[in-house]
């Protein structure tokens, strides 16, 4: 059970590298507009461009957290950096759109489970 668990934990910590790269890297493309339901001139801003690599930032710190804890097999590391997912998850969804919840938050709470298993 294990396996399965820090399985899916590795997908949300991907999931989470990806809107890091997306975020700190890319955050003025077309993919990140249409990701985060934004028009162009806004992502322009120099002021979003940093609130953006600021926010990048810390879900790269989130997947760091969860990849160290499985590499270094440590149940208690993954568990916590997973908790700290949904919790990003449940504010984002109430203050920015329900579908952060269905998305990263779903995922990660499917960890959470496999994690009580273990």
């Amino acid at each position: 059970m294990q396996t399965a668990a820090f399985t899916v934990a590795l997908l949300v910590a991907l999931e989470h590298f990806y809107i890091m790269g997306l975020e700190m890297f890319f955050s003025n493309s077309h993919l990140a507009q249409k990701t985060f339901h934004l028009d162009q001139k806004f992502v322009q801003d120099q002021r979003v461009q940093t609130l953006f690599k600021n926010q990048g930032l810390y879900n790269g710190f989130l997947a760091a957290g969860i990849v160290w804890g499985i590499f270094s097999a440590q149940l208690p590391v993954v568990l916590f950096f997973v908790v700290c997912v949904v919790i990003a998850a449940v504010y984002g969804a109430v203050t920015v759109s329900i579908t952060i919840l269905w998305k990263q938050g779903l995922p990660a709470l499917l960890t959470l489970i496999l994690l009580a298993a273990v």
